[in-house]
């Protein structure tokens, strides 16, 4: 249990959301609610695990997935925006203002695991865009895709 004031109750996201207080919930402060009820979040596993590498920050780079504890890469074939958008987003890193492809940020040496990626931009996550079966592609290192976030 937490301690001091209970903000939020009744809680409605729909999950596109930016930030929690952009939810339908009750007015900041009114509830109905002990320390007993608080609620945790539980962030995305091995598959929600995304990085840039190579970059000037952050928030600029080559894109890297986490799966079967190893980093890999993602291919440039699909690649677009609304994709830059869901990795910059998740990073907490603002919006997309480029996606790079053909390795920009140079080429990653370890496996491609993803390929195929189409996102609508809304996904919280790159795990919640519709991705082909993780470890199947058909491109080498020098179509690896890359991210500048503002």
């Amino acid at each position: 249990p937490g301690e001091g004031p209970v903000w939020l109750d009744d809680v409605t996201c729909r999950g596109s959301e930016a930030e929690l207080g952009s939810c339908p919930a009750r007015t900041w402060g009114e509830n109905n609610c002990h320390h007993g009820e608080d609620a945790g979040v539980r962030c995305a596993g091995e598959h929600g695990q995304v990085r840039l590498v190579n970059g000037s920050s952050r928030c600029v780079g080559r894109v890297e997935v986490l799966h079967l504890r190893r980093w890999g890469s993602v291919c440039d074939d699909t690649w677009d925006m609304a994709d830059a958008q869901v990795i910059c987003r998740s990073l907490g890193c603002g919006s997309a203002l480029a996606a790079p492809g053909h390795a920009h940020f140079g080429q990653g040496a370890g496996p491609i695991w993803l390929d195929g990626t189409h996102c609508t931009g809304e996904e919280l996550t790159l795990a919640r865009c519709a991705l082909h079966t993780w470890g199947e592609h058909n491109c080498g290192h020098g179509e690896d895709a890359g991210v500048v976030c503002s």
